[in-house]
């Protein structure tokens, strides 16, 4: 029987890069979106023409009812979810002095709360099972890339990191948990927006002189997940060709 793999916010970026290399190697993928359902959609199309079994749902991780909702679709379709990858965020950059305490709490609803969410709900059927992973996607911008404008985002990650060691510890030993934090990807919604300059500048810290693919970010989480990580648990892993502080 395929395991099935869940990856929250996957209907671009790193999400996105994620569900398709699971889907290359039998998974059943559900891909998780709030707001980018022509995006989603799109993607399943594609998987669904390659033989994957596939789900696209619509969820606010941050909302406990709608986790539980999604939930049940999942166990009604495929029984459970085997590798949850919490990657669903949301970075509202702003000016420090524009921040509000509104942002801040969004930012931490989804970013942590919903990792939270998701993992409570995910847990029984991988204990059932003597088999889970849950992998957080966190970042540098966690541990030692900070960026004032982002505030929120930055305590977020660093959160999500202290989550991890916490439910590594709660779901022990059938279940693992870690952490990755990726630095510079090449995402969309990382490279869209900012000038060539600031690019450049971005780069230069990076010892490999070049930002990452989110294909790499991908190939991290599928060793993860797989048999031959089976003594990796309670761990960070950046994955950012060298990056230094900023």
């Amino acid at each position: 029987m395929n395991k099935t793999i869940l990856v929250t916010g996957s209907s671009k970026g790193i999400g996105k890069a994620i569900i398709k290399e699971f889907a290359t190697i039998g998974y059943n993928c559900v891909i998780n979106y709030n707001t980018s359902e022509k995006e989603a959609l799109l993607l399943k199309e594609e998987l669904l023409n390659k033989g994957v079994k596939c789900l696209a749902i619509k969820c606010d991780v941050s909302k406990e009812d709608e986790v539980n909702n999604m939930f049940t679709l999942i166990e009604k379709e495929f029984g459970g979810v085997d590798v949850l990858v919490n990657n669903a965020a949301i970075d509202l950059s702003n000016y420090f002095n524009k921040k509000t305490s509104n942002d801040f709490r969004k930012t931490l609803d989804v970013n942590v709360i919903g990792a939270f969410n998701t993992s409570l709900r995910a847990k029984d059927y991988m204990i059932n099972n003597h088999f889970g992973r849950i992998i957080n996607v966190s970042s540098t911008n966690g541990i030692n890339t900070y960026y004032p404008m982002c505030i929120d985002y930055d305590a977020s990650k660093a959160a999500l990191i202290s989550l991890t060691h916490d439910l590594a510890m709660q779901f022990a030993p059938d279940i693992l948990v870690n952490a990755i934090a990726p630095g510079f990807i090449g995402t969309e919604s990382e490279l869209d927006g900012y000038d060539e300059e600031f690019l450049k500048q971005e780069t230069e810290k990076i010892f490999v002189k070049r930002y990452g693919d989110p294909s790499e970010v991908a190939h991290l989480v599928k060793f993860l997940a797989s048999d031959e990580a089976s003594y990796i648990n309670n761990t960070v892993i950046r994955i950012d060709g060298g990056q230094y502080g900023s």
